[in-house]
């Protein structure tokens, strides 16, 4: 085996999952998504190294927010993090997910359903 490939081989999933834990809880928990993702975990590992080392540029608090918001939306990839740091989406208040009420409008110009039935035909 190369040397560059020798180093991996001692680096496990749970190893870098302690390590992003550092970081924050959030951190921890998409880099465990990225590596439960991968058929092979060693297949994740330049992406969780890159997701930690956002931290350098960011710092924690910041690198956690935006693993937090990457983990709600389903985008657990290095470049889904990189991108909402760099927008400040880990800045920004959660969107309200809830829908408004469906209520009817009343409105002069809205006819209703009952505007568009054929006689005798129902919709």
């Amino acid at each position: 085996m190369p040397q560059a490939h020798r180093a991996y081989a001692e680096w496990t999933p749970e190893r870098l999952v302690r390590w992003a834990q550092q970081a924050g809880p959030s951190v921890a928990g998409l880099i465990a998504t990225v590596m439960a993702t991968r058929v092979h975990p060693q297949q994740g590992f330049r992406s969780c190294l890159g997701i930690m080392r956002l931290s350098q540029r960011y710092g924690g608090e910041r690198l956690d927010a935006a693993c937090q918001r990457a983990l709600q939306v389903g985008a657990a990839s290095y470049r889904s993090v990189r991108s909402i740091l760099l927008v400040g989406l880990d800045r920004q208040p959660e969107p309200d997910t809830e829908l408004p009420s469906a209520r009817p409008l009343a409105h002069e110009n809205l006819r209703g359903a009952s505007y568009y039935r054929e006689e005798g035909k129902p919709c």
